[in-house]
């Protein structure tokens, strides 16, 4: 696992075109970060941070949301990668979906989404957009 991020991101898709209740992702404190902004935003129900009593390894247990026909994620993509990263100042922040999805950025104040980053002016590497 190379990306982190992108894996967490495709795990996410994957359960959702499966139609699966709720996923284990290995922990980082940057995935719960982004799952954080998830649920702030309502893409999912809830998480938690649980932690294997043998391995002792943390994980991520995460909740989908379903409408009655599909998942309310509709679109994970990873913009900004390891081999390419994508940095932008506050004012080139995207709106996506005409401000129905979201993006990720990661500023010096932390993970945030690119509406709070573009209200405390502050630009970062932007991870990924949502709808």
């Amino acid at each position: 696992m190379t990306d982190p991020i992108a894996d967490l991101l495709t795990q996410i898709r994957n359960a959702g075109l499966r139609r699966i209740a709720s996923i284990n992702v290995p922990h980082s404190k940057m995935k719960e970060q982004i799952v954080q902004i998830l649920r702030d935003e309502h893409f999912i129900t809830d998480y938690s941070v649980t932690t294997d009593e043998v391995t002792g390894f943390k994980y991520l247990h995460i909740v989908l949301r379903y409408t009655k026909t599909r998942m309310a994620i509709e679109k994970l993509k990873r913009v900004s990668k390891p081999g390419i990263r994508r940095y932008v100042s506050y004012d080139k922040i995207p709106t996506v979906r005409g401000g129905i999805g979201i993006c990720v950025v990661s500023t010096s104040k932390g993970v945030m989404t690119g509406r709070r980053a573009k209200e405390e002016k502050v630009g970062g590497e932007l991870l990924c957009t949502i709808y």
